[in-house]
């Protein structure tokens, strides 16, 4: 009898695992270069997951974003605004009062600034650039108050002289009060709101700058000489047709009246360091010249 064949038992080999097949043939499992790739939730037996929940999750996420970027922007936008001066109210009325105060607070800040280039560079050399930039606004803006150089040049003369001749011509215009009185209210009014302030810069440009620009010498002439002129000549006329003056000559040359309170400003510009002049006292002894006797005498 032939010998059987020891039959050896079949080594069993694992069967290797294919990936899943989803319906749309995709498989799951290892993808390309080794990365786990989750199953999905069909392969699993569970449930797929309900397409508005995802889309509910995904927009609150969104939301959530927005939120705290909303936030930031918030935060920043306390943070710029911090120190201004807060916000009209939503009423109509009260937004307009605030526009108009803003408006009214750049347009002095200009004219501020305006005066310091003016003063210190002189009209020609003075630059719109320079004066924007100390006001503290862009140039554009300044251009929205005053179309050019000289437009601004003359609303500062208008702005910071023209109202001390207001406040005179209206003390002169009253009957009842004498012709002296009112030539000392002029006096003290131009040592305390020319001279004792940043008008008398003013002042001093025109002097200066006035023979090599006839429109600007023209312009003050027309908005404060000629009318200080005329006021100072009726309250001559009246003083010496009363005899508080003892000549007619101030109604002839009303630039008497005026002329020390050029030599003041000129002299506080040139020589108020090197030797300070008493205004005061000036004026004072130029009413005793006009009258013919000391101040507070009645003979």
């Amino acid at each position: 009898m032939a010998k059987q064949a020891k039959s050896k038992p079949a080594k069993s080999k694992p069967a290797k695992s294919k990936p899943a097949k989803s319906k749309d043939g995709r498989r799951h499992g290892a993808g390309r270069g080794g990365t786990d790739r989750s199953p999905s939730p069909a392969a699993l037996g569970q449930p797929p997951a309900d397409k508005a929940s995802v889309g509910q999750a995904r927009s609150g996420q969104v939301r959530s974003g927005q939120v705290r970027s909303g936030q930031a922007r918030s935060d920043q936008a306390v943070a710029a605004n911090a120190g201004r001066p807060a916000q009209a109210s939503g009423e109509p009325g009260k937004r307009t009062r605030a526009r108009k105060v803003d408006a009214d607070t750049r347009r002095q800040a200009i004219l501020d600034a305006a005066l310091s280039v003016f003063a210190e560079h002189g009209f020609e050399a003075a630059r719109l650039d320079e004066v924007a930039a100390r006001a503290g606004v862009a140039k554009g803006t300044l251009y929205l108050y005053f179309q050019h150089k000289e437009a601004l040049f003359e609303e500062l003369i208008r702005g910071a002289v023209a109202p001390v001749i207001d406040t005179l011509s209206t003390v002169a215009a009253n009957p009842s009060v004498p012709p002296v009185a009112v030539l000392e209210a002029f006096f003290g009014m131009f040592e305390q709101q020319v001279l004792g302030t940043r008008r008398k810069l003013l002042l001093r440009l025109i002097i200066a700058e006035g023979p090599r620009f006839p429109a600007i010498a023209e312009f003050y002439y027309r908005e404060v000489v000629s009318r200080g002129i005329k006021l100072m000549r009726g309250v001559a006329e009246r003083a010496a047709a009363s005899g508080e003056f003892a000549s007619d000559a101030p109604a002839r040359f009303p630039q008497l009246i005026v002329a020390p309170l050029l030599v003041s400003v000129l002299w506080d510009g040139m020589f108020s360091e090197i030797d300070p002049l008493d205004v005061g006292g000036l004026l004072r002894a130029h009413r005793e010249l006009l009258c013919g006797k000391p101040q507070g005498s009645t003979s």
